[in-house]
């Protein structure tokens, strides 16, 4: 079977359109914001979500590119093919912690002149806001139609120095005067469109933008970027049928796996989840290997410091319930943890109550299972032997508690010495993130009508239930286990259960000893 050519890495809808690369058409719903959404629109998204490959297509749409939508969903519709002036602004490439407003000038100054050369206008006198005012205007005027202002990754100078405040606050500064343009702007622009991965506070940035509208959390548009479920199954038909035949694999298994694995992002409180196209993509092109394609292109290291900082409780830090307005107050003085995570991909809503309040849960069996990890490498330095790992994973998946359990000592004696704790909860954290690292569905401090499981795990054909005592003993925790009848919801699964009974020795640092029943 022939492999079609995937647009790895590329962001330019040109591209796209001009070398047939696979493209899930995305132009019946970029008509819909650009016709319904307002003037001024604001978009957050994670990285690598497909925020830079909607700017391009906003600006060829806009540019009056027919030839590049043949066949596509826009070519069908009523849109009026007129060629405005755009300017698209991109504020990612630039170094902005080490030079500061320096960067952003010289990067704002470049953007400016490709466009006063591409449309042959003369460059305007005064500071980079006057200049850019200037712009506006005289494109319009020069044009005869109004114009058309793309700006994506518009906070990245502000999250390159969130650890710096005083480089921060000036670029915050300079940003919001050269933003405030574009409302003074208004009686020349056709459209305006920003994306970033987080929405800072009105009163910091968009104090003169106040008439911007943020779709980030409207459910009409929740699709606009990602791949939905639908569209991986038509669109990438190809691809998922050349994976199951190099791998032997049975189609819903793999379908099942593929969902599992990498889609989950949902951004509305309209129940549809979408998968991140970066991952989707290595995947396919990695002839379906499963990793943390999306993963490993970022470092959540602020992110776990944060988490340290606000003391969220990393065995909880799923199914939390989040209000909208929390989603607004991103600001180096004002931030929610659980905010930032959602924002950046590392947590998506997992249901809506239906009064505002959201509820959160990792996406994934990647981002739960690397991002469990990272907590790990953060907090408690575990580096030791990946065989353990690998073979604690398979011996609980084939119900052998004993093998699984050695594996974790091995684990827990790679823990450095000074870091350790005389608290149980320390040890059960350490399970937990180990189990989620694995890969496996775990919940701890799972409540029943009797008391609170320490951990549930759940593999294809077990149910382990895990008690831990640190001041106890295992054959303590399993009556713990059969008093409180922790097991009784977990009936008639069709799984294998068993109870796990387990004590720490703070002395040694590692588990003493553990009994098992079924």
């Amino acid at each position: 079977m022939k492999k079609r050519r995937l647009p790895l890495g590329v962001q330019t809808f040109s591209e796209i359109a001009e070398d047939r690369l696979v493209y899930a058409d995305k132009t019946g719903r970029i008509y819909d914001l650009v016709t319904d959404s307002g003037k001024f629109v604001f978009l957050a998204r994670p990285r690598r979500f497909g925020k830079s490959l909607l700017c391009s297509t906003l600006a060829a749409l806009f540019e009056g590119k027919r030839e590049l939508f043949t066949g596509l969903a826009v070519d069908a519709s009523d849109w009026e093919w007129k060629k405005h002036p755009v300017i698209r602004i991109d504020l990612s490439p630039a170094a902005y912690l080490s030079l500061g407003s320096r960067a952003l000038e010289n990067r704002l100054n470049t953007v400016l002149s490709m466009v006063e050369d591409k449309y042959a206008v003369q460059a305007a006198g005064g500071d980079i806001s006057d200049r850019f005012f200037n712009l506006i205007k005289n494109l319009s005027h020069k044009s005869g139609e109004k114009v058309v202002v793309i700006i994506d990754e518009y906070d990245k100078p502000l999250l390159d120095t969130i650890a710096e405040k005083e480089i921060h606050e000036t670029l915050k500064n300079e940003l919001r005067g050269f933003y405030g343009v574009l409302k003074s702007s208004d009686e020349f622009l056709r459209f305006v469109f920003l994306t970033g991965v987080t929405k800072f506070s009105h009163v910091s940035i968009f104090s003169q933008l106040n008439n911007l509208k943020d779709i980030s959390l409207n459910p009409n548009y929740c699709d606009l970027c990602g791949i939905t479920q639908e569209e991986l199954e038509t669109c990438f038909e190809p691809e998922i049928e050349r994976v199951i035949a190099e791998n032997g694999l049975e189609r819903r298994e793999y379908i099942d796996k593929l969902r599992r694995f990498y889609n989950g992002y949902r951004f509305s409180r309209k129940d549809l989840t979408m998968y991140n196209p970066f991952g989707l993509l290595y995947h396919f092109d990695n002839h379906g290997d499963f990793e943390t394609y999306w993963f490993a292109t970022g470092t959540p290291t602020f992110l776990i410091k944060l988490i340290e900082a606000q003391r969220i409780d990393v065995l909880n830090i799923e199914k939390k319930e989040i209000s909208a307005a929390s989603f607004q107050k991103f600001d180096v003085e004002n931030m929610n943890a659980l905010a930032v995570l959602y924002q950046s991909g590392y947590l998506t809503i997992s249901d809506y109550s239906g009064s505002g309040v959201y509820l959160l849960d990792y996406p994934n069996e990647e981002v739960r299972s690397a991002f469990a990890k990272s907590l790990l490498d953060y907090f408690y330095d575990i580096s030791g032997d990946e065989s353990a790992q690998n073979t604690a994973a398979r011996a609980l998946a084939e119900g052998n508690i004993d093998e699984a359990m050695n594996a974790l000592r091995v684990i827990f004696a790679s823990i450095p010495y000074g870091i350790q704790l005389r608290d149980e909860k320390y040890y059960h954290t350490i399970v937990h993130l180990v189990f989620r690292m694995l890969g496996l569905f775990c919940l701890s401090e799972v409540q029943t009508a009797a008391g609170r499981i320490d951990s549930l795990v759940e593999t294809r054909n077990y149910v382990y239930c895990f008690e831990f005592k640190l001041n106890g003993s295992a054959e303590e925790a399993l009556e713990q286990i059969d008093s409180k009848e922790y097991l009784l919801p977990c009936g008639g699964r069709g799984k294998q259960l068993f109870k796990v009974g387990v004590s720490f020795d703070y002395e040694k640092r590692n588990i003493k000893e553990w009994r098992v029943a079924p």
